[in-house]
């Protein structure tokens, strides 16, 4: 199996995302710069977090034109593999129409930086695959713009095909309609979220429950 972190200018979470993926579920992973266009040879692509291109227009906005973003286009559509995109990437992954709805500023206006309960609600995907249906994790949240918002239509297909992987549990530190905080693409093969799991997959940076949502991944690749 072989994975890519894409790097862009402005990220910032690619070697810790990188670390866990090589170092701790032990699978070949390339730091990929975002120029690059081939991805054919990659099962796992992960669009990491960070500001990238200083988050100019807004989050993901220029991003989504870079020379990596238009080839994930094709890969997602051949169905090559899985990808991940957490905070600035799920924001590159909405800006790129891979994932449906938007992310807009928080509500107030603030920067959050703070550790967030999660319930997961589906799962009965490679991303959710080793949690359990309705239980709580804890994961950082570091981010501007972090609020999930779509049109009443979006909301109801994603409900009804079951693509809202986390939402947030006892506060909704966002505003994030229907209190999303990860869903996934029609097919089960594109996933984004605003929390970072690559921040808390060992017990020394809290509870370690970020670990099993890359390593259902990873898993699932290997299966």
């Amino acid at each position: 199996m072989r994975a890519a972190v894409v790097v862009f200018p402005g990220s910032n979470c690619d070697l810790d995302t990188h670390y866990v993926l090589k170092d701790l579920l032990r699978i070949e992973t390339e730091l990929l710069w975002y120029r690059e266009t081939d991805l054919k040879d990659y099962d796992l692509i992960v669009l990491p977090g960070g500001f990238a291109y200083g988050d100019y227009l807004r989050a993901g906005a220029i991003a989504r034109f870079a020379p990596v973003v238009q080839a994930l286009v094709e890969y997602v559509e051949r169905g090559r593999g899985l990808v991940l995109g957490i905070c600035n990437g799920f924001q590159i992954l909405t800006e790129a129409g891979l994932l449906p709805g938007a992310l807009a500023p928080n509500l107030g206006r603030k920067f959050l930086c703070k550790t967030v309960k999660l319930r997961v609600e589906n799962a009965y995907t490679p991303l959710t695959r080793l949690c359990r249906e309705g239980e709580l994790i804890e994961l950082p949240i570091a981010h501007g713009e972090g609020r999930y918002v779509a049109p009443p239509e979006t909301l109801a297909k994603l409900k009804s095909n079951r693509q809202i992987l986390f939402t947030y549990h006892g506060e909704n530190p966002n505003g994030s309609l229907e209190s999303i905080a990860g869903i996934m693409d029609e097919t089960g093969t594109v996933f984004g979220m605003m929390p970072h799991p690559e921040r808390n997959c060992e017990r020394l940076l809290g509870t370690g429950d970020g670990l099993k949502l890359l390593q259902g991944m990873v898993e699932e690749v290997l299966a």
